[in-house]
């Protein structure tokens, strides 16, 4: 029996269907029926080579890119997770029903002293995988290799990596790079000295989720750059300021003002588009956390809350686009984006950060220059 390889499926199946552009490129790729294999074509094309045979491809050539950066395709295909672990509801079809379902209630949770543990052990595993994969950046590997690294980290340790088939995300991880906001698609792009990335790193263990990202410096010429080295810290400070706030009775929309205020006295934007959120059982759930001042968030912090801040800070304009895979977010303006995030438990006098860096974690502030 193999797994039906279309993402809004995910069943097993004895079918013989496979693609016959797979099979000539060696991958094998397995669909229950036609109606699977057609449905999944706009994105399993992707894991094909182009007519040419060059590789890597620009996969849309007539898009006008804000920046410098480009896709570089093709796609690896979507690495397999062993039948032991548990999956969340949304692994095989792509669709987090619970998420949904909780979407409508608009129910903010509240974990009890067992779900408590269950978040703060998921946190620490989320912090191993991201050091994990941390140590690996370098001028010269791609972000399909660093896909590759939290893959294996992450069901190793007999867990779920979120991202993968979230709304039929097609990685284990999202990788950001210089103008890109975020939920950048891992793929043959080659790490350069100068650039900076953000790793987003998020899984699913003992049936509760966690979700953690840094920015990093690529190489020494990055960390040399005065623009880039006021956009990481900057952005690493709006996040440690936020956390400051955290405690019992802070109203959630006051975050976005301590943050935005930081980000604007050192010359930089908040984007505001994208939001922290709670996580727990769900991925994605409420509260919503903007990172901007003047929003209208509802809510207001109690113990046994777990949710994450997480601000965008652009060195230009905050407004953003999509490129045409419909997930990679970038500034409108081509310049850089920094992202730093943190998973948070309200506690009875202030907060825990689930996700904390570690004695020896990589990455870590360093002087402005």
């Amino acid at each position: 029996m193999a797994i039906c390889t279309s993402p809004t499926c995910g069943k097993e199946t004895d079918s013989a269907l496979k693609c016959p552009v797979c099979l000539k490129d060696g991958i094998e790729s397995v669909f229950c029926d036609q109606t699977c294999f057609r449905a999944s074509w706009g994105t399993h094309k992707f894991v094909h080579k182009p007519e040419d045979g060059k590789t890597p491809y620009n996969p849309f050539p007539s898009y006008n890119f804000t920046g410098e950066l480009r896709p570089a395709y093709p796609l690896s295909p979507r690495r397999p997770i062993p039948k032991h672990i548990k999956l969340p509801d949304h692994a095989q079809k792509g669709r987090p029903l619970g998420e949904i379902k909780n979407d409508r209630i608009g129910k903010i949770t509240i974990l009890s002293a067992k779900e408590i543990e269950k978040a703060r052990k998921v946190g620490r595993m989320g912090r191993e995988i991201l050091d994990a994969v941390a140590a690996h950046v370098r001028p010269g590997i791609t972000t399909d290799e660093l896909d590759a690294i939290v893959h294996k980290e992450t069901v190793k340790r007999n867990a779920y990596p979120s991202p993968l088939n979230y709304y039929n995300f097609p990685k284990s991880f999202c990788t950001s790079i210089n103008e890109v906001v975020c939920h950048g698609i891992p793929d043959q792009t080659v790490l350069k000295d100068g650039d900076i990335i953000n790793l987003d790193v998020s899984l699913y263990y003992l049936g509760f989720h966690a979700d953690l990202n840094e920015t990093y410096y690529v190489g020494d010429k990055a960390k040399s750059n005065p623009d880039l080295v006021r956009l990481v810290e900057t952005t690493r400070e709006c996040l440690d300021k936020a956390i400051e706030q955290v405690k019992p009775g802070l109203l959630f929309r006051d975050l976005g003002t301590v943050i935005e205020e930081h980000a604007n006295k050192n010359n930089c934007s908040v984007l505001r588009t994208y939001c922290g959120h709670g996580v727990n059982q769900l991925f994605h759930c409420q509260p919503n956390i903007p990172h901007y001042a003047k929003n209208k968030a509802v809510g207001v912090a109690k113990p046994g809350m777990v949710f994450t801040i997480e601000p965008m800070i652009n060195l230009g304009t905050h407004k953003d686009t999509l490129w045409p895979d419909n997930w990679t977010s970038v500034t409108q303006d081509g310049k850089c984006s920094a992202q730093f995030e943190h998973m948070l438990l309200v506690t009875e006098d202030g907060v825990e950060v689930l996700s904390a860096r570690l004695e020896n974690s990589p990455g870590g502030p360093i002087p402005r220059i």
